[in-house]
């Protein structure tokens, strides 16, 4: 009997999924990019169920690897091809353990979808603010265990921020409970940060307790069309300025971006008519009753105008057409998948200088990138760029994408480091970044987190080859005292 059998042996058969059919829709990424083998998937039905799974495997040795909604881009949640790591998922962890309303918090499950988590809010006239995309499908571990950013930063800030306290697993199957909704808590290190962002490297969250805020009573949000790249910050402080900070979001999206996507999907209406190179979708939001937000936005409308910074743009006057602007922003992915994929740069830099950044980026791609198209969207208000490079129509995308990941990409890498910039904005690690935090993260660092790994999973339990490199401590040890 394998180590893994003698696991499953000890584990209540109706938590153990052993069917192929349904094991093969976790073991390939999202992007299908990176593939791998399990022999069963591990359904736990409460905390208890996680501790003495984890405990089993810790005992035996044998690697688990957390799985979500399977919606990262950096496959930090696909097995090897060992076909001896299991998965788990907590899926079936779905409660809504407390919403307290005086306190502005929520207590939930780890396996809760993000959408479950907005309506279980709302129904107390309440509001969470992260949002994303792939809200429909996430699970809240998977957007605490990646460190997720969403579409609100700016005013909300990204998971880290919206979480309060943490209840989790660790590699021993110790159960680490912190779930106290405290605002101010300085009983020594806040352990549960030590697991935001940690992709299931260092244990298993299982529930968590989450900040909430008062719902906007008024809502404005405007499709623009903007005259130089160079303005895109300055409009940014003008609109803050106007709404006195109310600005929830501030998307870039680049006109080819634009253009990729209703080439594609025809169905999608333009908002505007006026042609421009670069577009901002901008959202303002308050709970009190009493701002006149939408007279806000119209002066910082007609400023932006008057000064020449905006071109056109288009307030909605509906819900409906608020929600046309937001369907455009967040199909720039799908897009880029109908146009033969894109070599993907998820970076960040200072937001002075998100604006000089994409200038400088699109330059070396007009240098060195023999026609590639470019796909440029974010969140300006956080200076979290998507640079993602095209291959030019007509050309085989699979074979030019993989020369530009090695001619193009390390050139753009190499702008963000010297702009003092991170080779990864909010889709972490995984197993796909780990040779970009080789070449450009700081060695220190990643010694700290290769001991913390150590002393917490020594037997190199949970989710191996993800984050940290399996690499031994002694050896950066001495890379660090070369520097």
């Amino acid at each position: 009997m394998t180590t893994y059998e003698q696991v499953l042996a000890k584990l209540p058969a109706e938590i153990v999924v052993l069917d192929q059919d349904i094991i093969g829709g976790y073991t390939t990424d999202f992007r299908k990019k990176y593939t791998g083998k399990s022999p069963a998937l591990l359904r736990p039905r409460s905390t208890e169920e996680v501790a003495e799974i984890v405990k089993l495997c810790n005992e035996h040795s044998v690697a688990l690897v957390p799985v979500g909604g399977n919606t990262g881009y950096c496959g930090g949640t696909t097995p090897d091809d060992s076909d001896e790591q299991l998965l788990i998922s907590l899926q079936r962890m779905k409660k809504i353990r407390e919403v307290d309303g005086d306190n502005l918090s929520i207590t939930v499950d780890a396996g809760c979808i993000l959408s479950e988590i907005h309506d279980a809010a709302a129904q107390e006239k309440l509001m969470f603010p992260l949002s994303l995309g792939s809200q429909q499908s996430c699970q809240i571990g998977g957007n605490i265990s990646t460190n997720a950013g969403g579409v609100s930063a700016i005013r909300y800030g990204i998971t880290r921020d919206l979480v309060l306290g943490l209840e989790a697993v660790l590699p021993d199957g110790q159960i680490l409970s912190n779930l106290s909704p405290l605002r101010k808590d300085n009983r020594g290190y806040a352990l549960h940060q030590l697991l935001i962002g940690a992709e299931g490297s260092l244990g298993i969250v299982t529930a968590a307790s989450l900040r909430l805020f008062l719902p906007a009573s008024s809502r404005v949000s405007a499709f623009l069309a903007i005259n130089d790249i160079s303005d895109l910050i300055p409009l940014l402080a003008k609109a803050q300025q106007y709404t006195g900070e109310a600005i929830t979001s501030f998307e870039y999206i680049s006109n080819t971006s634009l253009e990729l996507l209703l080439a594609k999907k025809p169905e999608l209406r333009r908002p505007i008519a006026e042609p421009a190179k670069h577009f901002v979708l901008i959202e303002a939001a308050t709970s009190s009753p009493i701002l006149p937000l939408d007279q806000a936005i119209e002066a910082f409308f007609e400023d932006g105008m008057s000064e020449e910074m905006i071109v056109d743009g288009a307030i909605a006057s509906s819900e409906q057409q608020r929600l046309d602007f937001w369907n455009l922003r967040e199909h720039i992915p799908e897009g880029e998948v109908l146009n033969g994929g894109s070599v993907k740069h998820d970076v960040s830099v200072r937001t002075s200088d998100t604006a000089r950044f994409i200038e400088l980026g699109t330059a070396l791609v007009d240098r060195f990138g023999r026609g590639a198209r470019l796909s440029i969207y974010g969140h300006v208000g956080d200076g979290n760029v998507h640079f993602n490079v095209l291959a030019p129509a007509g050309v085989n995308a699979s074979m030019f994408l993989e020369e530009i990941s090695t001619e193009v990409s390390p050139r753009i890498y190499d702008l963000v480091a010297k702009m003092d910039g991170s080779f990864s904005a909010e889709y972490g690690l995984g197993q796909d970044k780990l040779s970009l935090d080789q070449t450009y993260g700081d060695p220190i660092k990643r010694n700290l987190m290769r001991k913390f790994k150590n002393v917490l999973d020594p037997r190199e339990i949970m989710n191996p080859g993800k984050v940290v490199s399996s690499r031994n401590v002694m050896s950066d040890e001495k890379e660090v005292q070369c520097l």
